[in-house]
This record gives structure tokens, C-alpha cells and sequence, in this order.
């Protein structure tokens, strides 16, 4: 797992704003240019209308970048507790965005606050994204 990823995406966790589930999730991406951009889950009373952890590292990398290499994502590491033993992975429309801005074999990293986790590959994740690009 790729350490200095797994702290940011820890210490922004502790940033979440979560009133209601009280489930706190940071997210941190690495993009192409080496860069790190963090987000955190964002909760409002209109739910499920928040934003994941994972959407809010991918806006913050969008909103500072204008150049390709500062808008891809080569690694993305995820920390929230575990649910029933279970490390808990990007959401569907998550893994979505995360191929939009990546590659299939993106390391996708999922921990728990220790630190203990699993590594994906994207397209384990999310095999036949949709896409843009025409087919082979």
C-alpha cells in the first residue's frame, strides 16, 4: 500500500462532515504528475444527496489542474472502518469517475484507520467501465 497516500487520505477523514451516518471516509489520489489531492465524505440532510470521499479528492484534483498529467489518477487510496469484516471499497458511481480519470490497472488501496487494507486493480473493481473511447 502506497504509505503516504494511506496518511493523507487518514488524516482528511478526520475531516468529514458526517452528522448523520457518523461514518467517516478520506479519500486520497495520487495524480499522474505525482501530486496529492484529499477529500473527505460530505453528508447533508437531503440524503443520499452528499458527496463521496472519493468524488471530493477527484473534484479538488480537476479544480487545480488544467494539464493532463494533474488530471489522472495513477493510485487512489480509501480509509473508513470496516463493515462486518469487509474493507470498504469505492461505491459504484465512484468507480466511475476514478476509470473517467484513470487507467484499468489503477491501484486502488482500501484501509482501515490502522492502516490494515487490500489492494485492487480498477478494472477488478469495475470491468467494462462505460467509456468514450471507441472499441477495439
Amino acid at each position: 500500500m502506497d504509505r503516504e497516500l494511506f496518511e493523507a487520505a487518514r488524516t482528511v477523514r478526520q475531516r468529514a462532515h458526517a452528522p448523520y451516518s457518523k461514518y467517516l471516509v478520506g479519500a486520497a489520489v495520487r495524480a499522474a504528475d505525482g501530486t496529492i489531492y484529499t477529500g473527505c465524505n460530505v453528508e447533508n440532510a437531503s440524503f443520499p444527496e452528499g458527496w463521496c470521499a472519493e468524488t471530493s479528492a477527484i473534484a479538488a484534483m480537476i479544480a487545480a489542474s488544467s494539464l493532463e498529467p494533474g488530471r489522472r489518477i495513477a493510485a487512489i487510496c480509501v480509509v473508513a472502518d470496516q463493515i462486518d469484516g469487509r474493507f470498504v471499497t469505492p461505491c459504484g458511481g465512484c468507480r466511475q469517475r476514478l476509470a473517467e480519470f484513470s487507467h484499468p490497472d489503477t491501484a486502488v488501496h482500501v484501509a482501515n484507520a490502522d492502516g490494515i487494507g487490500r489492494t485492487f486493480r480498477l478494472d477488478d473493481l469495475l470491468p467494462e467501465a462505460f467509456s468514450m473511447e471507441p472499441s477495439a
